[in-house]
């Protein structure tokens, strides 16, 4: 509404035209107030979108900054394991150098020795004398020789491989390779010759047995033995304690203790009374 005109001199015109004036006046006062409340709306939907877009950025700025963060942190990780599998790598093969110096020299001093001592004896011509319990020796045995007791004591089961004789514990007849000596418990048993311990076993039969090797197809076996004095591959002479009577196995119950003797050739078993001096 644009603004009334000059109002004429009349009373009445003047008042009209104050009225006008007045209307105007409010009217634009109305509008200028509504603009005022529009504007201000506007600058609270502005600002607040200016904090709604400033709170993103930071957002994405800290997001930024904790994705360098990260990176930056695995970097120094991974830089730190490999600079400690470095010098592990290093002491390994540090490690392995000293060894390697200490066993060179160590084998060289060896090779040494060795080369000193073939030359030791390649100079004098002679051989080392290994102690004489284990030293090989040739075995001979002559039947004329005989051989000797191995315990003193009474023959109560003789050696027959012709006929069959009464063994009491297990009452019946049965042949007999050996002789069965009586003997108390802790009798000393005798080397009968010259030989080499064989064989020390343990049956139920016999219990512990002791086979000596006296050379030419030659074996003795003691039995119902208890803790021998030699072991397999010792070299015995003859009248030498091979170990001591003990309690009777099961077999030998009512014959009490004794000694199982038994001489064989080539495998056969032979009388050894025949042997005996």
């Amino acid at each position: 509404m644009n603004k009334p005109s000059e109002c004429g001199n009349t009373i009445v015109n003047s008042r009209k035209c104050i009225l006008l004036n007045k209307q105007w006046t409010v009217k634009n006062m109305r509008k200028n107030h509504g603009w005022a409340a529009f504007w201000q709306k506007k600058q609270y939907i502005i600002a607040g979108t200016l904090v709604i877009l400033a709170a993103v950025g930071m957002t994405v700025l800290y997001s930024r900054g904790q994705e360098q963060e990260r990176k930056q942190l695995e970097q120094e990780i991974a830089a730190e394991i490999d600079t400690e599998n470095q010098n592990v790598a290093m002491e390994e093969e540090t490690e392995a150098d000293q060894v390697a110096s200490i066993l060179k020299p160590q084998t060289q001093s060896t090779e040494t020795a060795e080369v000193e001592k073939e030359s030791e004896e390649a100079d004098s011509g002679q051989e080392e004398v290994a102690p004489t319990g284990n030293t090989s020796q040739a075995l001979h045995f002559a039947a004329e020789d005989g051989i000797l007791w191995p315990m003193e004591g009474n023959v109560i089961l003789d050696y027959s491989m012709d006929s069959t004789v009464y063994f009491a514990t297990l009452d019946q007849y049965k042949y007999n390779p050996a002789v069965i000596i009586a003997g108390d418990v802790n009798s000393k048993v005798y080397a009968v010759a010259k030989g080499k311990i064989q064989s020390i076993e343990t049956n139920e039969v016999t219990g512990c047995t002791v086979t000596e090797d006296l050379g030419d197809g030659y074996l003795a076996v003691y039995g119902q033995l208890k803790e021998p004095e030699f072991a397999v591959g010792d070299y015995v002479e003859a009248g030498h304690v091979i170990g001591y009577v003990t309690e009777p196995t099961k077999y030998y119950s009512v014959e009490g203790s004794n000694l199982y003797f038994e001489l064989r050739k080539d495998g056969v078993p032979v009388d050894p009374i025949e042997f005996f001096e």
